[in-house]
């Protein structure tokens, strides 16, 4: 399997971007939520997953290792597919997929384009325990993000090259003395703390 691949981007889309990695050209799917992050720089790098068919080789890319991990456990559960799944985190930030799934939010999952009641209930019993289980573990998902201005100012401090959750920790501080923040004082009042 392709873990990662690091190189400069030639082609950025909202579905897909090329990057080319000493002279080989690697088109890799995306996510919005992985295209919201991306940077308009030249260098980038993004962790992968490879899937081979009989037919085709496709290689999908995020920014974030808990999306990679959130995809994986996605495409695990029968009648959810790749594409599926990044739409999947396409409509929905993947704490809030994480949430859903932790809190049984049928309604939330079934928002998804493409995804009917059987398979959203069915997703919820297959992947609560394991999303409860990396939750329980403090790995880089990180629980309820309901506030925009959390995430965003989060995205931003992950971009400048600050770990998820240390910077999720002193931005809570930041919202829990003023909860109505803007994500620019978020943003700056955190590059001050970290």
């Amino acid at each position: 399997m392709i873990h990662h691949l690091k190189g400069q981007l030639i082609e950025k889309n909202p579905t897909y971007v090329v990057i080319d990695c000493n002279g080989v050209g690697y088109t890799v799917n995306i996510s919005l939520h992985t295209y919201s992050l991306l940077a308009n720089s030249e260098a980038i790098s993004l962790y992968t997953y490879l899937q081979v068919k009989e037919d085709s080789h496709t290689l999908y890319g995020f920014m974030e290792k808990s999306e990679r991990e959130i995809f994986k456990l996605l495409i695990s559960v029968s009648g959810v597919g790749t594409s599926t799944a990044r739409t999947m985190l396409s409509s929905l930030q993947p704490s809030e997929v994480t949430t859903a799934i932790a809190h049984g939010d049928v309604v939330a999952i079934q928002s998804v384009k493409g995804i009917g009641a059987k398979t959203a209930q069915r997703v919820i019993l297959d992947l609560k325990d394991k999303v409860l289980k990396v939750m329980a573990e403090g790995d880089e998902v990180l629980v309820s993000q309901s506030n925009t201005n959390k995430e965003e100012a989060l995205s931003a401090l992950e971009v400048l090259g600050y770990n998820r959750r240390q910077a999720g920790k002193v931005v809570d501080k930041i919202l829990n003395d003023d909860p109505d923040s803007s994500v620019e004082s978020i943003i700056k009042l955190a590059l001050k703390k970290l």
